[in-house]
C-alpha cells in the first residue's frame, strides 16, 4: 500500500493530524483527542520511505541540511495536508495537518459572520486572528480571503510558509507566494511586497520582529493587512507585538499599531455537547479610539473591560462567547470552564443561568 492509499484510508470526519513515528502505529488527532489507530507499528525504515515518498528534491536536500521542514501535499481530489517532517531518537518523523479542499464561509465555520464581514470589508489597516496550534486560525484567515476575493476587485500577495489553501481569481488577482519555493523567507518577500502593487498583503504567521514590523509598516501605507499569531487571546495578541520590538522601540511601536490596528479576532476550539465535532469560541477586538487609547497608554489589561462592554462595536471576550455556547446547549459546562479566560467569573454566571432555567 502506498502514501496516498494509507492517507485516503486514515481520512474521516473530524480528523485533523495524523503522526508517524518509529515504534508506534499511526497516531490521529480527532475532535482535540490523540487517538492510536489499528495500524501495526511502524519501522524507522518505513518511516524513512513514507517521509521521502512525499519529499521534491529540492525539499530534500532542506530537510537532509536542517532536520525539519514545513511544505505542503496534496492527493489530488481528495485533501491537502501541511506537513512537518523532524528527527527524534535519531529517527525521521511526520505530522500532518489536514486542508480541507473547500473554503468555507464564516456561516459555515460557525464563526461571527457580521464582525468578520466588517473586518474583511475594510480597505487599509491591521487585521490579526489569534490562537494557539489547531484552533483554527489559517482556516479563518483563509475564509476572510475568499471573502475579499469574492467582493472585491484587488491585487492580494500572500506569503506563506507553506501555502495551505489554494485560492482561484473570482473578483481579486491573487499571487501566493510560498517561502523556500518562491520567496527565500518572509523577511526577503516583505522587503518588495509593496513593489508589486497590492492592496491586500496576507502574511501567513506574524512570527517574529522583522515580519511583524513589516506588517506594521505595510499597514501604515495605506494597505490591508492580515495575518494570524500564535497567542492565547486578544490581549496577549497586543502585548506580544509590543514586545516584539527592542525596549527603545516600544513607545514608537505603540503608537504604530495604534494607529493601524483594525481588529483581532482570537479562537479556541471546543468540543460540541453532541459530540459531533468542534464549534469555536471566539473573542473580537476592534480598534476603536478608546482601545488606540489603552494601546497607546500602555493599560492592555483594561482591553478586557473595553471588550466585555463593547457589544456596539461587536466586540466580546471568550467568557462572553463560552456563555453564549452554553446557553444555547452547544458545549457542557465542564467544556466551557476548560475554554475559560477566568473560570471562576465565568462559573458564577453559568451557575445563575442554571438557577435560572431551574
Amino acid at each position: 500500500m502506498n502514501i496516498d492509499q494509507l492517507l485516503q484510508l486514515m481520512i474521516k470526519s473530524g480528523i485533523s493530524d495524523i503522526h508517524f513515528k518509529a515504534g508506534s502505529p499511526p497516531l490521529i488527532r480527532m475532535n482535540g483527542k490523540l487517538i492510536s489507530t489499528n495500524y501495526d507499528k511502524l519501522s524507522a525504515e518505513t518511516i524513512e520511505k513514507i517521509a521521502y515518498s512525499l519529499l521534491t528534491p529540492q525539499n530534500k536536500a532542506i530537510f537532509e541540511q536542517e532536520n525539519e521542514l514545513d511544505f505542503a501535499y496534496s492527493i489530488s481530489g481528495v485533501v491537502r495536508f501541511r506537513v512537518n517532517i523532524y528527527k527524534q531518537k535519531n529517527s525521521i518523523a511526520l505530522t500532518l495537518r489536514v486542508i480541507p479542499l473547500e473554503i468555507k464561509s464564516f456561516k459555515e465555520l460557525n464563526l461571527p459572520e457580521d464582525v468578520l464581514v466588517e473586518l474583511s470589508n475594510a480597505t487599509r489597516g491591521l487585521i490579526l486572528i489569534a490562537g494557539i496550534t489547531g484552533s483554527g486560525k489559517t482556516t479563518t484567515l483563509n475564509s476572510m480571503l475568499n471573502y475579499i476575493n469574492e467582493n472585491f476587485q484587488y491585487n492580494i500577495i500572500t506569503i506563506e510558509d507553506p501555502i495551505e489553501y489554494y485560492h482561484v481569481d473570482k473578483k481579486s488577482s491573487i499571487s501566493q507566494r510560498e517561502i523556500g519555493s518562491d520567496t527565500k523567507s518572509f523577511k526577503n518577500a516583505l522587503k518588495y511586497v509593496l513593489r508589486q502593487d497590492p492592496d491586500v498583503v496576507v502574511i501567513g504567521e506574524m512570527r517574529e520582529f522583522e515580519t511583524i514590523s513589516a506588517g506594521i509598516t505595510a499597514a501604515e501605507t495605506g494597505h490591508l493587512v492580515l495575518s494570524t499569531i500564535h497567542t492565547i487571546d486578544a490581549v496577549q495578541t497586543i502585548d506580544r507585538i509590543i514586545d516584539s520590538y527592542p525596549p527603545h522601540q516600544q513607545k514608537q511601536a505603540r503608537i504604530q499599531l495604534a494607529n493601524v490596528l483594525k481588529g483581532v479576532v482570537a479562537q479556541r476550539l471546543c468540543l460540541r455537547a453532541d459530540g459531533k465535532g468542534r464549534i469555536p469560541a471566539t473573542e473580537v477586538l476592534i480598534g476603536t479610539s478608546y482601545v488606540k487609547k489603552l494601546i497607546l497608554e500602555n493599560k492592555t489589561q483594561e482591553l478586557y473591560k473595553a471588550m466585555e462592554s463593547g457589544e456596539y462595536y461587536r466586540m466580546h471576550t471568550f467568557d462572553q462567547s463560552l456563555q453564549k455556547l452554553y446557553n444555547a446547549g452547544l458545549i457542557t459546562y465542564e467544556e466551557a470552564m476548560d475554554k475559560a479566560t477566568n473560570p471562576e467569573d465565568l462559573q458564577l454566571k453559568l451557575r445563575g443561568i442554571s438557577q435560572t432555567k431551574g
